[in-house]
């Protein structure tokens, strides 16, 4: 993934009004978890800059914490297995994929838990020994 010079504020303001309002609110609540300025990596919201490198030679950069606005949902990149986190439980109506949260709307979570969740995968995205964190 590269991040693009395409302005956030055209993405914001292409989505209908309540995910557009969604996804502010997740920027915000990013920004401030992150201490880091959104930028788009594509379509993705992205905040902070990770290299990775696989054992197999593979490598890549990515961002800590992506946002992005989905024809289904809005789907948060946080992990690289986000069913091990035990917020999940209390986070409300939502779905996941290995490293992906899928939510239909803010009001179907509870954003206390989601800002724990946030914090708890970046602390294990971190501590990973193939990922280094370079912005």
């Amino acid at each position: 993934m590269e991040i693009t010079n395409t302005s956030i504020d055209c993405l914001i303001n292409s989505l209908d009004t309540e995910r557009k309002n969604d996804i502010v609110k997740l920027i915000n609540l990013v920004k401030e978890i992150t201490n880091k300025e959104p930028r788009l990596w594509g379509s993705i919201i992205g905040f902070g800059r990770l290299k990775y490198v696989y054992n197999s030679g593979h490598s890549g950069e990515m961002p800590i914490v992506g946002l992005a606005s989905r024809k289904q949902a809005i789907t948060i990149y946080l992990s690289y297995d986000i069913n091990k986190f035990d917020e999940l439980n209390n986070l409300g109506k939502h779905k996941t994929g290995k490293g992906c949260l899928y939510i239909k709307k803010l009001e179907d979570i509870d954003i206390d838990v989601m800002r724990l969740l946030i914090k708890e995968a970046i602390k294990d995205t971190l501590s990973l020994d193939f990922i280094k964190e370079i912005e």
